[in-house]
């Protein structure tokens, strides 16, 4: 019997020549990514008795979930990192306007095919878009890698979600996503090696690639895979920190399930409050009254992201009563974004572009919505206060759609649009 990707590169990784689910191996990965919470880690492992980190070159340090400081004591706890950062040598930190973490992250060349990630950040399956193994873990495991260098982990059984057809116009990877959290449910994967394969997988973009292993997150998955083909190898050829072995899964592997999707029956779809999987189709949602549109985050703030919103917004205006809110990814998505044109299109359409960052996707700054706002995002997550209000709606949708959405001053079809 053949093995999944999960069996083959924990089994790598661990010395171990066949692993199977449910076996328990031992690991040092590749990269330990943390953020913002790395103050409260340092806290963690200096409690533990830690006072030199395991290997420097192993940790990657990112400032984005309060970027640029909110609150004197997001300041501090920044102060916090950086001097840790210093004392301990720590190549590989992104300060204050880098950008998101799993973005840049792979922009840096840190996360490579067949090796493993594994991040204080529930997000850190986004990694699995270069076919690595990403995975979050707690605080508290952080520390101890910190301390040690390794981490245990239960080696997971494996889902396969096999994608044909073709999307119809309008209907992107985010929809794909929605489409199949919906039908699962927040737990349908619950640690669960997602892996996608398929026809409409190979065709996207590497971009478009990343929105399913991000959102992959939100069933529960304990990562999630898309095979490193020829797009993989040329975007790493002149980023990649090392050379790297990339890990394929067998044609005979095992897996507990697998799901088959036609792609050409989708439709655009949206994550109603407040669960991502509340998911309908976007016409049974048409006309619901929006006050905030905000375009960004892991999920949905790279280029191709804001190409689409901009081709929506160029030569239109927002509605009067709706803001617009677009926080690129990285520093190198908006110097792209500038070379284009496309933050002048924001901002003559009226929309706010900030700092690259996190924003209000968790509620901390740059968009906190007022009490009985409907906020329309590209986010991944649309829990109740998951914005910082609780008594706020978020829904979740496309970039295309929160544009559009945006300049009718309610849920809508791109087009719909005059």
């Amino acid at each position: 019997m053949g093995q999944t990707f999960a069996e083959k590169v924990l089994g790598r990784h661990s010395g171990k020549r066949q692993v199977k689910p449910g076996d328990i191996v031992e690991v040092t990965p590749q990269v330990a990514l943390s953020h913002d919470n790395t103050a409260a880690i340092v806290g963690i492992f200096q409690r533990m008795g830690g006072k030199k980190v395991f290997n420097p070159q192993m940790h990657a340090i990112f400032l984005d979930h309060a970027s640029p400081a909110p609150t004197s004591k997001h300041a501090e706890n920044h102060r916090i990192i950086r001097d840790f950062v210093r004392e301990q040598a720590i190549p590989n930190f992104f300060d204050v306007g880098r950008g998101i973490c799993h973005q840049v992250l792979v922009e840096e060349g840190l996360a490579l095919p067949g090796e493993i990630v594994l991040g204080s950040d529930s997000h850190t399956l986004h990694a699995g878009v270069m076919g690595t193994f990403g995975a979050g873990i707690g605080r508290s495991e952080m520390a101890s890698i910190w301390a040690i260098g390794t981490l245990w982990l239960r080696v997971p059984e494996s889902l396969k979600i096999i994608v044909t057809g073709k999307m119809p116009a309008w209907v992107t990877p985010k929809d794909l996503a929605l489409k199949i959290i919906g039908d699962l449910g927040a737990d349908g994967a619950l640690y669960l090696s997602v892996e996608w394969q398929g026809e409409v997988i190979a065709d996207m973009s590497l971009s478009e690639r990343a929105i399913l292993t991000n959102m992959t997150a939100e069933m529960g998955a304990k990562n999630s895979y898309i095979p490193p083909d020829e797009r993989t190898l040329v975007y790493l050829s002149d980023r990649a920190r090392h050379d790297f072995e990339p890990v394929q899964p067998d044609p005979d592997a095992a897996y507990l399930q697998v799901l088959e999707i036609d792609a050409g029956h989708l439709e655009p779809m949206i994550a109603c409050p407040h669960t991502v999987d509340n998911v309908k189709p976007l016409s049974e949602v048409v006309g619901t009254k929006v006050d905030q549109a905000f375009l960004g985050t892991c999920t949905n703030g790279r280029l191709e992201d804001l190409a689409s919103a901009a081709e929506i917004l160029r030569g239109r205006k927002l509605s009067p009563g709706t803001r617009m809110i677009v926080i690129p990814a990285s520093s190198e998505v908006l110097r792209e974004a500038l070379r284009r044109g496309y933050v002048e299109d924001f901002i003559n359409a009226g929309a706010l572009v900030e700092s690259p960052g996190c924003g209000p996707c968790m509620g901390n700054h740059m968009g906190v919505p007022a009490p009985g706002e409907v906020t329309i995002s590209t986010a991944n997550r649309n829990f109740q206060g998951r914005m910082g209000t609780k008594q706020s709606d978020i829904y979740l949708a496309s970039p295309a759609v929160t544009a559009a959405s945006a300049v009718a001053g309610k849920i809508a079809h791109p087009n719909t649009l005059d």
